[in-house]
């Protein structure tokens, strides 16, 4: 029964590489794929807004990008589109999925190739002010790295 004690401190240790915080908002695993240097790069995660007001994110920045756009994905009669927003609104109390088909970040002009296993650092902005550093793990799977259970 010694496996317990050992599976719940790896659980600990896993945790933080899958929520970044500031005050009431949560970026819940944030995962990338992996891309070439000079091409563009993809970023996906969840946001919780546990606070009572809503928030908006408004700007991602990346030291890995030139730039870095927030982008919806629409489907209208079989045909999928995307288009730049200017920001994702959370409402209070609820999230934001930013995943393949929906919002997505666009990292633009890749200063380095992503590799499965890297991390691609970025900082998000919201309207309230907030700012969160994260670290989107570069997976080349179809989802987040596999990650130890959250308690949400």
């Amino acid at each position: 029964m010694r496996l317990f004690p050992i599976a719940a401190a790896v659980a600990a240790l896993a945790t933080p590489l899958a929520a970044y915080g500031s005050g009431k908002m949560e970026v819940l695993q944030p995962w990338s794929r992996p891309a070439v240097a000079g091409t563009n790069g993809v970023g996906y995660m969840v946001l919780a807004n546990h606070g009572r007001s809503a928030d908006v994110l408004q700007k991602v920045e990346s030291p890995l990008a030139a730039r870095v756009e927030i982008h919806s994905m629409s489907m209208a009669g079989g045909v999928m589109s995307m288009a730049k927003v200017n920001g994702v609104p959370v409402p209070a109390g609820g999230e934001a999925t930013f995943g393949p088909g929906a919002y997505h970040l666009m990292l633009i002009g890749l200063t380095r190739t992503l590799k499965d296993g890297d991390q691609a650092p970025a900082t998000l902005t919201f309207a309230s002010g907030a700012k969160i550093k994260v670290a989107f793990a570069v997976s080349a799977g179809m989802g987040p790295p596999a990650m130890a259970p959250m308690k949400r």
